[in-house]
């Protein structure tokens, strides 16, 4: 099978899955669907692999493909492609193996679902839309992948079309991505005008030839053409990775099955937007004005998403907000230049946060789709898999040494503190300051959860809808088909860090794929301090990280597991400070008001002003109210009288006649 046909192979089977599941779901039942989906990733995660052990081992090089062109307009070629290199790579293996454990997990979660050929459908699209994006080898391409990520996800998340709050998540989730997307296509437009081309290899090719090219606008300013052409991008990347303040979608979408969840949040769309700014290292390393911007937008997520965390009480909304935070930080890292450590912490994210929001999944399962921790407690007695796993997630999560989000949150961390951009203070603050944050809101939902003394009772009479707090049965351990991908993601969840860093990190591995300027690369002043994966752990002792987190860790024990009530104290002396983190900053309040509201008034002020008044009673009416105005002063006129018709015939005569004698010289 030849290198194109395998590139081919690897989207297309997910696709193909998505149509049998979805368009012939009656022939092929619910079986079907499921075999046919999970059949379709197993395959092309099983052909990324072995991508990625050609690369590894040396007998496949970075590769640029053309496979299909669209049209050509103006010498413009728009056209499908593939861009393999280890970056690529590296993403496919991640997007593949994070939805193959979903797509077998889905078939104990969504077992008694009606729509369960439906969601197989969408789940698999979503696969086939971000591989299509993270291959392309060009803008156009990347478009394509980018707009259908947004659109299954806005299937997904309103997947239970009947829930009105599911309805509205989608739809907010759909209208804050357009606000991102519309400036990342302005972003593509303007790379079409700079450098006449869509191609990757081609415009970073000239990256260099428009350095100091700028673009004039209304007002006789001139603007940075690459530092617009970056920001725009990145402003797209916010509305996709959920980064401050178009973040309001992303603890919405918690309303789609708990699958979709995982799926969203470790391997696809979110990860996307960090993914693109990677790509464009070339562009952006260009711009330290939109490097700068970059990494205080991630640093005021990372901090303040991290502290809205603390006090949600739906178990899987404290997961979504963590993913806020990480995702600040993958920001502030591609802010600092450290393109690599985004990509790196992207990866090992990708694993723990799947196996943290699974994990919710079977917690819900055994609660009969029970979210609120307050009337949780006590599981791990009931849940042995579930609760061991969650507590290799958190680790991960938290940075414990030797897991594997420990090496790629503290290679963040050093490269923000070894930055000397414009704003790395601020930044290196947040990233220092969310370590303590994200223990307390990790640890807090272990011991709410699994911890402590239970908050249930089980009441056999409850009813099909019981109502919070109580169960018909004792809470169960999930079946296999739930617990075995919990088990295959907490594996790298402890090991991948430990395995990759020094490959991903200081080996070189993507640098085929990223670019990074000499004065910016704060990864190579790392390299020269880095003796091993081991030392690293073990050095973590003597480092500020390891004590916050270990701070974090008392704080949650003490507050959550051994005195509770401190937690409500707390609340109580400090309640504007609850209040302001209750209400998530008064987003959903000002985009209400300023925007949706806001929005309302002013199309029925211009319906009123404009349509109604204007167009319709000043032109439309002003015309007709003319018309008759002038019938009515022509209709005294038409008298009936032969003597009034005649005097008005001698009149008009007249008038002729002066009028020909004034425009015949000579008379």
């Amino acid at each position: 099978m030849s290198l194109q046909t395998t590139l081919l192979l690897i989207p297309l089977l997910p696709l193909a899955g998505a149509i049998v599941a979805g368009i012939f779901r009656n022939q092929v039942g619910r079986a079907g669907s499921h075999v046919v989906t999970i059949l379709g990733v197993a395959i092309s995660f099983g052909l990324s692999a072995w991508v990625l052990y050609q690369q590894v081992s040396g007998t496949l090089d970075s590769v640029n493909i053309s496979v299909y062109t669209w049209m050509v307009a103006d010498g413009i070629r728009f056209q499908v492609g593939f861009l393999v290199d280890h970056l690529t790579t590296l993403m496919m293996c991640v997007v593949t193996f994070v939805s193959l454990m979903v797509h077998i997990y889905t078939i104990g979660y969504m077992r008694e679902d009606p729509g369960y050929q439906r969601f197989f459908s969408y789940i698999a699209l979503f696969t086939f839309s971000m591989l299509m994006l993270v291959m392309s080898n060009n803008f156009l391409q990347l478009f394509f992948g980018w707009e259908a990520v947004g659109l299954v996800s806005y299937l997904l998340i309103g997947f239970w079309f009947n829930k009105e709050t599911a309805i509205a998540a989608n739809l907010k989730a759909f209208l804050v991505n357009r606000v991102g997307d519309f400036g990342f296509l302005l972003g593509i437009a303007a790379v079409l005008l700079t450098f006449g081309t869509l191609d990757y290899a081609e415009v970073f090719g000239r990256a260099n030839e428009v350095v100091g090219q700028t673009l004039s606008v209304p007002g006789g300013m001139e603007w940075d053409m690459l530092t617009f052409i970056c920001v725009c991008l990145f402003i797209g990347a916010m509305g996709k990775s959920a980064q401050a303040p178009l973040h309001v979608w992303l603890p919405d979408s918690m309303e789609g099955p708990t699958p979709i969840s995982a799926l969203i949040h470790a391997a696809t769309m979110v990860t996307a937007g960090i993914f693109m700014v990677a790509r464009m290292s070339p562009l952006f390393e260009m711009s330290d004005v939109a490097l700068s911007f970059v990494m205080l937008i991630g640093a005021v997520t990372a901090l303040s998403m991290g502290l809205i965390g603390i006090v949600q009480n739906d178990v899987k909304r404290v997961i979504a907000y963590s993913t806020l935070s990480q995702l600040g930080y993958m920001t502030v890292a591609l802010g600092v230049s450290a393109y690599s450590a985004a990509i790196f912490h992207l990866m090992t994210h990708a694993f723990f946060k799947a196996l943290l929001f699974l994990g919710a999944g079977s917690v819900i399962i055994a609660l009969h789709h029970q979210q609120d921790m307050r009337y949780m407690g006590g599981l791990r007695k009931y849940m042995p898999v579930t609760w061991i796993t969650a507590w290799v997630g958190t680790l991960a999560l938290v940075g414990f040494p030797f897991f594997a989000g420990f090496y790629s949150k503290d290679a963040i961390i050093e490269a923000v503190g070894a930055s000397h951009r414009w704003g790395s203070g601020f930044a290196y603050f947040a990233v220092v300051i969310g370590v303590l944050i994200t223990a307390i809101y990790s640890f807090r939902l272990l011991y709410l959860t699994f911890h402590g003394p239970e908050k249930f009772t089980v009441d056999k009479d409850c009813g099909e809808h019981p109502p919070p707090g109580q169960l018909a049965h004792d809470p169960e351990e999930s079946p296999l088909v739930v617990t075995v991908p919990l088990v295959l993601l907490a594996i790298p969840s402890v090991f991948i860090g430990w395995l990759t860093i020094e490959p991903v990190l200081f080996g070189g591995w993507l640098n085929d794929s990223i670019v990074v300027l000499e004065k910016n690369n704060v990864l190579a002043e790392l390299g020269e301090h880095f003796h091993g994966a081991t030392a690293m752990a073990q050095h973590a002792i003597y480092t500020l990280p390891f004590w916050l987190m270990i701070t974090g860790l008392i704080a949650a024990t003490l507050i959550y597991l051994i005195r509770p009530s401190v937690a409500d104290a707390i609340a109580r002396r400090l309640p504007f400070l609850y209040r302001l983190l209750d209400h998530k900053y008064y987003f959903d309040e000002l985009y209400l008001k300023v925007f949706a509201r806001g929005g309302v008034r002013l199309g029925r002020s211009l319906w009123h002003r404009a349509d109604a008044g204007f167009i319709d009673d000043g032109i439309v009416n002003g015309a007709a109210r003319l018309t008759k105005w002038l019938a009515a002063l022509v209709r005294r006129w038409q008298t009936g009288f032969l003597y009034d018709y005649a005097f008005a015939m001698i009149i008009g005569l007249i008038g002729i006649l002066a009028v020909w004698v004034a425009m015949v010289p000579g008379l």
